[in-house]
């Protein structure tokens, strides 16, 4: 007869993958979004007990490149300190921010229908000056400092303003290109076009370097584990009164705003 010990012995002898879901936009969206102090407790226990992996199950549009970067940053300190491998998978789509998450593994797969890429910044906006002129709505901005009502959606578009936009942007996308090539290194195509905001699916994303392989989360895993290795999942939890329906508008422009993103997509 198998004593309680020795059948937790035998348990132990499996090896556990943590799944981390890393599901919808990053830094937009509400209690909705990705954000790094929203996943920090999420990652922290995926590495707890030393699993033999933790995988990344992503599928996001993108959004704001500082929480990509704080959350990637999260996940790689926690695999180095830990010395577990990583491993991404990749759902509908990866892209931008989305993409940078991904980064965030020592290996990318993807299926045959993925989009990864969209490596470049983006900035959209509206104008509605000449609304509020039809209106007979006067704008009054007083400020101190000449900066300081910057691309004013209320106001006609200043080239300074732009050109300033544009100088921002171009940091921002110099620093992801960087962080893409730390991680991805040789492994990237020599392509003009890598860095342009193009997407790439499938088969063509593993071409260009930006994914290892096809596969899927859990033959992947099994086939490099054995069948016996166990799966626990991981991700965020909504917060506890929008369950009960107490924050149904803040949930409804949540949702308005990830859909939005994925339909830049097709999704």
């Amino acid at each position: 007869m198998t004593s309680l010990p020795d059948l937790f012995r035998f348990r132990s002898r499996h090896p556990t993958v943590s799944v981390i879901r890393l599901q919808g936009p990053i830094g937009v969206g509400g209690a909705r979004s990705l954000t790094d102090q929203a996943l920090a407790p999420v990652i922290d226990a995926a590495f707890r007990g030393k699993p033999a992996a933790v995988a990344l199950q992503i599928n996001s549009p993108g959004g704001s490149p500082v929480q990509s970067s704080l959350i990637a940053a999260r996940i790689r300190r926690l695999a180095v300190e830990k010395k577990v491998p990583v491993v991404a998978f990749v759902e509908d789509v990866a892209a931008s921010g989305g993409y940078w998450l991904a980064t965030a593994a020592d290996e990318i797969f993807c299926d045959p229908g993925s989009l990864l890429g969209s490596i470049g910044v983006i900035s959209a906006g509206f104008g509605f000056q000449d609304l509020i002129a039809r209106l007979g709505v006067e704008r009054r901005v007083h400020t101190a400092g000449r900066s300081k009502s910057l691309l004013d959606p209320f106001r006609p578009e200043k080239p300074d303003d732009v050109e300033r936009l544009n100088s921002w942007l171009s940091q921002l996308h110099d620093v992801f290109i960087a962080h893409v090539r730390s991680r991805r290194g040789a492994k990237l195509a020599d392509n003009p076009d890598l860095f342009t905001g193009e997407v790439w699916i499938g088969d063509a994303a593993v071409n260009q370097g930006l994914a290892d392989g096809i596969g899927h989360l859990v033959p992947t895993l099994k086939a490099r584990f054995g069948d016996k290795v166990r799966f626990r999942r991981y991700g965020m939890r909504r917060p506890f009164l929008s369950r009960f329906g107490l924050a149904l508008v803040e949930d409804a422009v949540g949702l308005m705003e990830e859909r939005a993103a994925f339909a830049r997509f097709g999704l």
